[in-house]
């Protein structure tokens, strides 16, 4: 009864008409930076957050929530007409989606993706529906040294699952946490690695630090491409995008075993629509008893990646909203905007906020049906997008981005921010250390050192309360256990090295 009480909430909520025209602004946004290259979600969602502070807070969260799963939708347009992701996780679809395009099937492609990415969220939202408000109601019975190790369990995880280096990952993390140290300490009101600029009392600017660490920093990368991207395509007809009986049935099942991989692999701290793609992908190729297909032209290389990143970024929110933990760096930063908003995600927000809670998810199926309709008719008009030379698009996103940090608080310290951040950002690029996790380490970190702080408290200075705690132990456990992953095997092959080799007396 409780979960038909909170749909009729929702609906009433999302169906409003201010909801549906924020919906329709954040996924037609969002399938804008997920057709052009470089650009992705991040970069426009930290773009967008000041503007939302004149907002409603469920209308801002419900657009900038559209612009995070409209841009999965929108960049797999570019990858099949160009050979070129809109967004990381649209790589894969280049596999299969240009050759498929090389052999006149681009319409197929196209219409065969957006069904695909429609049928992978709405699988991630009935999870949501169903798993968020139960996660919620057992984490009410948390106390600080459960949260503490949460908390830490979610960064952990999130640097030691990450792809590339999870040593380098683990330090962008205790980077982040020091960045968010910064500010007036919340117990004695004492001012801390502020280093004498006023500016800083309050910590660094949540805005400032996303639109330096991917914004900027992704200017900087492109700096002297002068070319577009555009090349010749024909014009698409809706009858030619239409299946076939025999395509329906090659594309059934692995849309649904990507949806399933999708929304298992969203819903874990660390990994994203990106692993959750390549996983899929890796999946079907495994099964096929064609393999050499993919790579040529494979419908079933297009279908179960993109259903499994759009799955996976809709299953996303069920940490966020149950528990307050981010899993990944755009996640992290819808948190921030909630926070920035007065609302404070975790187990009370269905209890406290159920219009919030209920309409945001509720207008996930409204704006999947809106991009079911925009990305199939207006595909022309996005393809013509991609004409923009990047020394026309870039600078004048820059603009945008110096405008939007200076009006969140109207202090033109935090321009300098922005550009110092995303310099840094830059510098972290091109010698391969990530950027997420010094976001998720920014704004996981004051949390963090509140519930450390208080458990302490609590405890009289106990530490062995974090393992004394049934619930606590479990999670300190596993985050013992993804960083022994790491370490482990390291030290393992160090000893080996030094060994010395028993060479036999062949007497």
């Amino acid at each position: 009864m409780e979960l038909l009480e909170g749909i009729q909430t929702g609906l009433l909520t999302a169906l409003s008409w201010h909801a549906l025209l924020y919906c329709f602004i954040g996924v037609s946004v969002g399938t804008f930076v997920g057709v052009l290259p470089g650009i992705g979600a991040l970069a426009a969602i930290s773009l967008a957050l000041p503007l939302t502070y004149y907002l409603d807070p469920t209308d801002a969260l419900i657009m900038l929530a559209g612009i995070f799963y409209g841009a999965q939708y929108g960049g797999s347009t570019a990858s099949i007409l160009l050979n070129l992701p809109g967004t990381a996780t649209a790589a894969i679809t280049c596999l299969d989606g240009y050759p498929l395009a090389q052999q006149g099937k681009a319409p197929l492609a196209i219409f065969v993706t957006a069904i695909n990415s429609f049928v992978g969220s709405s699988i991630a939202i009935l999870l949501v529906m169903g798993f968020a408000p139960v996660i919620a109601e057992f984490a009410l019975e948390f106390g600080a040294e459960d949260y503490f190790a949460v908390i830490l369990l979610g960064l952990v995880a999130a640097s030691t699952l990450t792809i590339g280096s999870p040593f380098k990952a683990l330090s962008m993390v205790a980077l982040g946490l020091l960045l968010g140290m910064v500010g007036t300490d919340v117990n004695t009101g004492q001012f801390r690695f502020t280093f004498g600029f006023f500016e800083l009392a309050d910590g660094f600017s949540i805005v400032a630090v996303a639109m330096g660490l991917f914004g900027v920093s992704e200017i900087i990368a492109n700096i002297g491409q002068s070319q577009s991207v555009i090349q010749k395509v024909g014009h698409i007809r809706f009858r030619d995008m239409l299946p076939t009986r025999a395509e329906w049935r090659q594309i059934i099942w692995p849309t649904l075993r990507g949806s399933g991989i999708g929304s298992f692999v969203g819903a874990l701290p660390g990994t994203g629509p990106g692993i959750a793609s390549l996983m899929a992908y890796a999946t079907e190729l495994r099964l096929s008893k064609t393999p050499e297909r993919f790579g040529n032209g494979a419908l079933e290389g297009i279908s179960a990646p993109e259903a499994a990143n759009n799955a996976s970024v809709q299953s996303a929110f069920i940490p966020m909203l149950s528990l307050g933990i981010p899993g990944d760096a755009i996640v992290a930063v819808l948190m921030g905007a909630m926070i920035l908003h007065g609302i404070t995600p975790g187990p009370n927000l269905i209890n406290q906020e159920p219009q919030m809670f209920w309409g945001l998810i509720m207008s996930f199926w409204v704006g999947n049906l809106m991009l079911l309709i925009l990305n199939i008719p207006l595909i022309g008009m996005w393809v013509k997008l991609l004409s923009i030379p990047y020394h026309l698009l870039y600078p004048g996103i820059l603009v945008f981005i110096c405008i939007g940090v200076y009006s969140a608080d109207n202090n033109v310290f935090d321009i300098f921010v922005v550009l110092g951040f995303g310099v840094l950002g830059y510098i972290m690029r091109r010698t391969g250390f990530p950027a997420t996790p010094v976001l998720l380490g920014f704004i996981l970190g004051p949390l963090l050192e509140e519930n450390f702080r208080r458990a302490m408290l609590l405890s009289k200075g106990d530490a062995t309360v974090f393992f004394t705690s049934p619930i606590s132990a479990v999670f300190m456990v596993l985050s013992l256990i993804f960083i022994s992953s790491v370490f482990v095997p390291g030290l393992r092959d160090r000893l080996a090295r030094k060994r010395p080799e028993v060479v036999e007396d062949p007497e």
